[in-house]
């Protein structure tokens, strides 16, 4: 008798007179000690897929018509709440994606690990302690007495997503269930995490069912994988079987479109490319046509024409300690030095871990922090003296693309309106009128619906969204953008659409870029020219493909060895 057995499960939203189907038929297995992986898209029904073996769906919302979720022969569904509560967190334990609002804000990591240790296994405070400082220790987190005292807002992603795991393996449960572990965070903290997870796994025994969009992670951690699509189950296998020979169009799509630092493509293959194309295409067949030679023959680095921006020397210091009148006492150089140039209509591929200085030194050419020491040259202009007013001017040259497009999107105004904004703000167009027309072009040129010119952020997907923080900074018509982790949490579907789109659009208005990223199969996919930063300094520079195929510092090595690798 398999461990979890997942048989015929319909799950629908609503009530029985009106309802939307979101899981059709699900059928897995999985035995004790083995690892599933469940790959797709968002909304294919992953989440919707673990919570509903957890219980924790709101089910005055939902209800299952059809099926049954075997736990050693019970069925989970059939339980009461307080049946369900003895194989929640105790036979079956769960990692959520976002460890920063799975954690209570308000109480220390060690505190929210001992709750779980005292109300399942009936431990005292200081017998709950002990065992949270073991599990600490074993999920490899620094000085476990020091996290346990922290709070969560104190630790780093990757820290929190070990005080995460510790919390869900605390029960000893037989089953693990890790929902995107590992999205957006580094490729190198990425790697640590999933291979504590597998040794985890072997020394306990446990089963575990690990939830990505990337195959990539998947082959990594799993010996069997099922791939869904809208709510459906369209391939499962074991993992050499699926990733080497691959039945089904949708999981060609999701390998392809993954960027594979060992082929030089002119562009990115999509899930579309291989769903819509009304045959069945071999991954070979849809990649050939794309393949493309040494990139930057012809750019303006290498005619040795003048750079576009040129930094020197560029030191900007941040405070980590101050004193009563707030006057720093100790600062970091989070910019150490650091000395690039950047030509026109080139790609600038910034890498390294986070906290590494990438986004500080976006935020400085921008003039949004003020640099320590150093200067900044935009052609040929010294721009990191430059006034308030003489920065207005360039911020129409200059545009960002943040990380996040939800939070830098206002909540409350018009998707429409937030792309018009520094429109007005510049001056460009002759009226309101005349901008919602442009509005509308550019919202088509991202390749979304004109006709969603008034609906709010919250209205859209994430990589929509993203698509809309692209129109709003090119709105100004900027010869420079700098893209800050601009794809690191979409799906990778979605992600070759977005690159695709920013390497359209770069040669469309002779855009150049600075792409941000922690992962360099990414950069090295979309950019010319590569930095790779580490502490705060540039450790090494050069063509993309000559950086990635022979790094000169063991930094780069490391970078490019965490990237998760398929056999196709």
């Amino acid at each position: 008798m398999s461990l979890l057995e997942i048989n015929n499960l319909h799950l629908n939203f609503g009530d029985k007179k009106s309802s939307e189907q979101a899981l059709k038929g699900v059928s897995l297995r999985l035995d004790a000690g083995k690892s599933l992986g469940l790959v797709g898209e968002s909304g294919s029904g992953k989440t919707i897929t673990s919570l509903s073996i957890m219980r924790l769906l709101d089910e005055t919302e939902c209800f299952y018509p059809q099926g049954e979720i075997l736990y050693n022969g019970v069925d989970l569904l059939t339980l009461s709440e307080d049946e369900i509560r003895k194989y929640r967190g105790g036979k079956i334990g769960m990692i959520f994606q976002e460890p920063m609002t799975s954690l209570n804000p308000v109480y220390t990591c060690g505190d929210q690990v001992s709750e779980i240790l005292e109300l399942h296994k009936d431990l005292s405070k200081a017998q709950a302690k002990e065992r949270v400082l073991e599990l600490f220790e074993e999920v490899q987190l620094p000085e476990p007495l020091v996290v346990f005292k922290k709070y969560p807002h104190q630790l780093s992603g990757g820290q929190k997503q070990r005080v995460m795991i510790a919390m869900a393996i605390a029960c000893e449960p037989e089953l693990l269930i890790a929902d995107e572990p590992t999205t957006a965070l580094d490729v190198t903290v990425q790697k640590t995490i999933l291979n504590l997870l597998s040794n985890l796994c072997e020394k306990r025994g446990m089963a575990m069912i690990f939830i990505s969009h990337d195959l990539g992670v998947i082959n990594a951690v799993a010996d069997d994988v099922a791939v869904m699509k809208h709510g459906e189950l369209v391939e499962t296998g074991k993992v050499a079987e699926i990733f080497n020979n691959p039945k089904h169009p949708y999981t060609r799509g999701l390998i392809a479109c993954r960027p594979n630092p060992d082929l030089s493509l002119r562009r990115l293959p999509t899930v579309s490319d291989f769903v819509d194309a009304g045959k069945s295409l071999t991954l070979e067949e849809v990649i050939e046509p794309l393949k493309i030679g040494v990139k930057g023959q012809n750019s303006a680095r290498t005619k040795g024409e003048s750079p576009l921006l040129s930094v020197k020397n560029l030191i900007v210091s941040l405070p980590i300690k101050t004193n009563i009148w707030g006057k720093a006492t100790k600062t970091i150089e989070a910019v150490n030095d650091v000395n690039f140039d950047v030509f026109e209509g080139e790609v600038v591929g910034l890498v390294g871990e986070s906290g590494c200085g990438k986004t500080t030194l976006s935020r400085t050419l921008l003039n949004l922090m003020k640099p320590t020491s150093g200067e900044i040259y935009w052609k040929g202009q010294r721009i990191d003296n430059l006034g308030k007013s003489d920065w207005k001017k360039l911020r129409r040259d200059v545009q960002i693309i943040f990380q996040d497009p939800f939070s830098s999107l206002n909540p409350a105004q018009s998707v429409g309106k937030s792309i018009m904004e520094p429109m007005i703000v510049h001056g460009i167009g002759n009226d309101n009128v005349e901008r919602k027309a442009m509005t509308k072009a550019l919202l088509e040129k991202v390749k979304l619906d004109p006709d969603v010119f008034d609906r709010l952020p919250h209205q859209f997907s994430g990589g929509q969204r993203q698509r809309i923080g692209i129109a709003r900074a090119l709105a100004v018509r900027p010869k420079f953008i700098i893209c800050d982790e601009s794809v690191s949490a979409l799906d990778v579907s979605v992600q070759a659409t977005v690159l695709n789109l920013l390497l359209d659009l770069k040669d469309e208005f002779n855009l150049t870029y600075i792409f941000i990223s922690h992962d360099l199969s990414v950069v090295k996919f979309i950019a010319d020219h590569l930095l790779v930063m580490r502490k705060g300094k540039i450790v090494e520079q050069g063509k993309s493909s000559e950086v990635y195929e022979s790094p000169k510092v063991k930094y780069t090595a490391s970078l490019i060895d965490a990237i998760p690798k398929l056999v196709v």
